[in-house]
Formats: structure tokens, sequence, C-alpha cells
């Protein structure tokens, strides 16, 4: 596994780093270690434009023992440009599996990894992203809150899970929307859809679909051993507010979402829901899809 991880001086980022350093990793995972700083011309003197680099490169080359003390292949770079471009096309670069970032840098000096930033990254990386942050106060096993609508998408990210190690103990609760899907010309003619048996009919199936979401991704999981229990939510709203939700009360530690959901009106996962769960979400957020390889 090939992974990707970008860092600043910031205490955000540092958490980050502590949070992936105490996660076990595939045996023959890789890191690459990156930070972008700003173009020297862009700072108000030389001698800014030097401490920053200097930091960095300190922060990098700490973040690089640490990686080896856990017995990991790693390695380190510092980069100059804007953060966004450098961060994506490093991840191209280097065909990464998953790019970890942690939730927000910010440093005496610079802004890292913020708002457009954060926003660019998630939707057109290469490869899965991680937005990492630090675990909950008081946080015991694993918590990760997986949510699924049956697409292609929510498979990989069930995929993900299960071919990956965790501590033992980690808990995973599989989510489901139960969404009502009408056609279209329902919403404005009132026969059928004030009939009871038609919504009734709408309603069940709108429940398989979950039902036979979760149970797809249950048997996905099932060959990892994790304690793995299920959710079914039919709550009348968004599906990154019932996500953020289930997240909160539950005690996510690691939300894991599809990059993209079931295409038409009957999507559940779509790329802003994704992105706007990794970026407002309490906890870490890994948003699955196929990583595309580079071609020289």
């Amino acid at each position: 596994m090939k992974i990707l991880l970008a860092v600043d001086t910031s205490s955000a980022s540092q958490a980050a780093l502590r949070e992936i350093l105490d996660r076990p990793w595939p045996a023959d995972s890789s890191f690459e270690v990156m930070s972008v700083v700003e173009p020297s011309h862009r700072w108000t003197n030389a001698e800014i434009a030097r401490d920053a680099a200097q930091s960095a490169q300190e922060v990098i080359q700490k973040a690089v023992e640490q990686l080896r003390t856990k017995g990991h292949t790693a390695s380190g770079a510092i980069f100059s440009g804007d953060p966004k471009a450098v961060i994506l096309e490093q991840a191209r670069k280097s065909s990464a599996d998953l790019l970890l970032v942690g939730a927000q840098g910010v440093s005496r000096i610079e802004r890292f990894f913020l708002g457009t930033v954060a926003a660019t990254v998630l939707r057109y990386a290469p490869c899965s992203v991680e937005v990492v942050r630090a675990k909950r106060a008081g946080s015991a096993s694993p918590k990760i809150l997986l949510a699924v609508d049956g697409s292609d998408s929510s498979r990989r990210a069930a995929q993900s899970i299960a071919e990956r190690p965790w501590r033992s103990g980690t808990e995973v609760r599989v989510l489901s929307a139960v969404e009502l899907i009408l056609p279209a010309a329902h919403a404005f003619f009132e026969p059928p859809f004030a009939d009871s048996a038609f919504l009734e009919t709408a309603r069940a199936d709108a429940m398989k679909r979950s039902q036979d979401a979760i149970a797809e991704a249950r048997q996905i999981l099932a060959p990892a051993g994790l304690d793995v229990s299920e959710a079914i939510s039919v709550l009348l709203d968004t599906p990154r507010a019932i996500i953020l939700k289930e997240a909160n009360e539950w005690g996510a530690d690691l939300i894991v979402v599809g990059s993209h959901g079931r295409h038409g009106v009957d999507r559940f996962l779509l790329g802003s829901v994704s992105e706007s769960v990794a970026i407002e979400a309490g906890c870490s957020v890994e948003v699955v899809r196929r990583a595309v390889r580079a071609v020289n």
C-alpha cells in the first residue's frame, strides 16, 4: 500500500500524525511524507521564507523517523508552490493508494490545508483521501462508521476496511438511509402520489434497498473478523446530516464513505456529500475511490 502523508507545522497536523502512528497498516506499506511551503517571492522577506522551509524540513524529518521507528518504509520531501496543485500532482506521480492529510493546518506563518484546499484535494485526488483528526477523548476501541447505498463506490469502501489490519476490538457500524424514491411526475400530480398502496410499496422498496446494501457490506466485511453492527436511518434529512448525526451519537473515530453513490434520483452518497462530511465531521473521514496509476 502506497501512502502519501501531507504534513505541516501546525498542532492539528501533528495530532493527525500521532493518530496515523497509532494505527496498524499493511506490512508492505510505504509512506511518503510531504510538506508544501509557498514560493519565497510571496513572503515579506527572505528570512521568513528560510524559516518556513526549515520548519517544514524538520517536521518531515521527524515524521519519517517516527514512521521508521514503527517499522514502516518512509521517505520525505519538501515542495514549493500552491498546496492544492502540488498535493494532487504528487499523489499522481507517486501512484498513491491513499492520501492522508490533517483536518486543518494553521501554522504561525502559513496556511496549509483549509477550505478550498480540502475541497479540491477531496474532489480531484486520483486515490482515496483521508482527512485525519485526533481520536475523541476517552475513545477506547476504534469505531468505524461505514455509510453504504449498494453502489460500486460503497462496495469499494467496505472492501477498503476489510482488506486492512485494525486494532483488536475495532467496531464497524454499517449505515444506510431509507430513501423514498418517487417518479418525478408524482411530485406534481395528486394520483397516485396520495395513494396509500403506492406509497407503501415505495417505502418497502426503499427499505429493501437499504437492507440489501447493509447485507452486502456485512458479507464483504465478514472475513475481516471485525465486530460489525448496522443502522438503518429513516430520517427525512440530507445524507450529509444523517451521516454526521450517526457518527456523533455513536462516537465514531472514523467515517468511511464512497466517493460517489448511486446514479439518478436514488443516489445516496455523492461527491459533494462525501466532501462536506469530510470537512464538517468531528472525527477522521476517509473518502474511498479506485486509485488511478500514473502513466510515465
